[in-house]
């Protein structure tokens, strides 16, 4: 059985990296929610502004790894000084339930707070029971729903807030 010792978390992105999660997260949630090219183009929209304008001192990656393969993304960019956004999570089927999303969780507020940041947000969907469920352990608070077709399907768009 896989457990948390037998994987790593990297922050630095090497080539391939990019490409990469936005093609599994295409993959992914087409698969499980039937999500359109709308939205393999929104992820490689975000991952590309985020790129562009990296700051380390400000923003960071989880890059999750085990035996040299990605199986988990997470990615903390910067909106304002004192506010940040939580994007791009994800985790391979194979490999929820073990912690992982737990302890990303976690470097991501340990990160947030270092980076002096007051309030963090991210937007979701209403099918995403399962991680709607951990930002809510987290402290977020759903503040706003709107209907969207953005996807390639009609949804109910959420936006979580979360402040320190």
């Amino acid at each position: 059985m896989i457990g948390l010792k037998d994987i790593t978390i990297r922050n630095q992105l090497q080539p391939g990296d990019l490409g990469y999660v936005i093609h599994r997260h295409s993959v992914l949630y087409h698969k499980d929610y039937g999500f359109g090219l709308d939205f393999e183009s929104y992820v490689a929209r975000g991952i590309f502004e985020f790129y562009h304008s990296y700051d380390p001192h400000r923003e960071r990656i989880w890059i999750c790894e085990h035996e040299n393969k990605i199986i988990g993304f997470l990615l903390l960019i910067s909106r304002s000084e004192s506010c940040a956004q939580l994007r791009y999570f994800y985790l391979e089927p194979e490999y929820r339930g073990i912690g992982l999303g737990k302890k990303l969780m976690t470097l991501f507020l340990d990160f947030l707070k270092k980076a002096g940041y007051k309030s963090s947000y991210l937007w979701t969907t209403n099918e995403l029971f399962a991680a709607a469920s951990l930002y809510r352990r987290h402290g977020y608070k759903l503040t706003e729903e709107k209907p969207s077709t953005s996807f390639g399907k009609h949804l109910i768009e959420q936006r979580y807030d979360l402040v320190l």
